[in-house]
């Protein structure tokens, strides 16, 4: 692979081994659509080691042995890719970055998000906002980026939005990030001028301790994706801008009561589909419905029916994505019997008291927490979550087994 920056334009040409279907860090095969996608908005000159990052970001799923960068890198970055991804990256000359000092959040707007947010209520967002690309059609009109963007500059907080048409380097199986922390691209390359030492990603329990519902379903320590002694954990913090998960150890229960009590609980948006609300037809409204239903203790409030497709997956036995957060629902919503959730309530045979654990905070993900920021998580999480007991503790390590 080799990639190139004009600006903001990142060019990229496969070499003979590279191949156009890859695999993202979570398994999960992509298709390549287009050899390049532009980032506005940044800095000519942010340092070499931030560049490749985000480059990598993007052709991480193709590159099969070797990375050439038009402009060298650290002898400590290249070091992390071989050691993570096996490849070898050049040219190699210079110094590594200085970590800055600043946590910025890299803000989706969604329930995870806007708790992490909660956490540190003075640092700035980064917002990632999808714009067309001038050589690929726009077939999804539906995923209302500019929506988000809007409501992230209703937060009141110092909020830098990046436009960028990466996601449309994906033939298959959409748009989207080719890796998921492409969404740092923007926040990435911005590093130097913001001074920023650790980005946050609203990433809780189920994505970081219990796998996900693409590619794993137990308990997993060493998730490639977001365990700081990972391949992109250190591949991060190499580039001086470690990867921090203020919610990665509280479950979607938590972050959503943290989101509704939180001061941005008026522009908290996870649906991609709506315009002046959620869509409430989508698979997500449903999902994060069920959990927010759970957390003020009420009916769903859905139309959607068991006739739905996108309720077909809940009328047939588990394992179901997002497990736990299925059983804490069905646990806690008057009524569940009667509705789209009711043959799964039935299979799990969830109590609050079996799902008690997914009100507290995993203790192990605190001590991930980089250390300049590690006591105001962990001063929060004790005065607003609880910890978990060492019996909760470990249905978090015996979850899948």
């Amino acid at each position: 692979m080799r990639v190139t920056w004009n600006g903001g334009t990142l060019t990229f040409r496969l070499d003979a081994e590279d191949e156009i279907t890859g695999q993202a860090a979570d398994g999960y095969p992509v298709k390549l659509r287009t050899n390049s996608c532009t980032v506005h908005g940044v800095p000519a000159d942010a340092h070499p080691d931030l560049f490749a990052v985000a480059a990598w970001s993007i052709v991480a799923p193709w590159t099969r042995r070797r990375i050439v960068f038009d402009r060298a890198i650290s002898a400590e970055l290249a070091a992390a890719l071989h050691e993570g991804w096996g490849v070898e990256a050049g040219p190699v000359s210079g110094t590594p970055r200085r970590t800055g000092s600043v946590l910025a959040i890299s803000y989706s707007g969604g329930a995870d998000s806007v708790a992490a947010a909660t956490i540190h209520p003075d640092a700035p967002f980064v917002h990632f906002r999808r714009v067309p690309h001038p050589r690929v059609p726009n077939r999804w009109t539906h995923y209302r980026s500019d929506v988000l963007a809007k409501l992230a500059g209703r937060t009141g907080r110092e909020l830098t939005v990046v436009d960028s048409d990466l996601e449309f380097t994906l033939a298959e199986p959409r748009p989207g990030y080719p890796e998921h922390h492409a969404v740092a691209a923007g926040a990435l390359l911005l590093a130097d001028r913001m001074d920023l030492g650790g980005l946050a990603f609203g990433y809780e329990l189920g994505s970081r301790w219990l796998g996900g519902d693409r590619y794993l379903l137990r308990y997993t320590p060493d998730n490639p994706m977001w365990a700081p002694h990972g391949a992109w954990g250190r591949l991060f913090a190499a580039a001086g801008v470690h990867i921090v998960l203020p919610v990665g150890g509280v479950s979607e229960a938590v972050t959503m009561r943290l989101a509704l009590e939180s001061p941005l609980k008026d522009v908290v948006r996870w649906c991609l589909r709506g315009v002046d609300g959620p869509c409430r037809t989508c698979g997500k409204c449903l999902y994060k419905e069920l959990i927010q239903a759970a957390v003020e203790r009420r009916p769903l409030d859905t139309p959607i029916t068991v006739k739905r497709p996108v309720a077909r997956k809940w009328q047939e036995p588990p394992p179901y994505g997002g497990q736990e957060m299925i059983e804490y629902g069905c646990a806690r919503v008057p009524g569940i019997e009667e509705g789209v959730f009711g043959k799964a309530a039935g299979h799990l045979r969830a109590t609050e008291e079996s799902t008690a654990w997914l009100d507290r905070c995993y203790p192990p993900a605190l001590a991930e927490i980089p250390s300049p920021w590690r006591d105001t998580v962990e001063k929060f999480m004790i005065d607003n979550v609880g910890l978990m007991t060492p019996a909760q503790a470990r249905r978090v390590e015996e979850w899948g087994a």
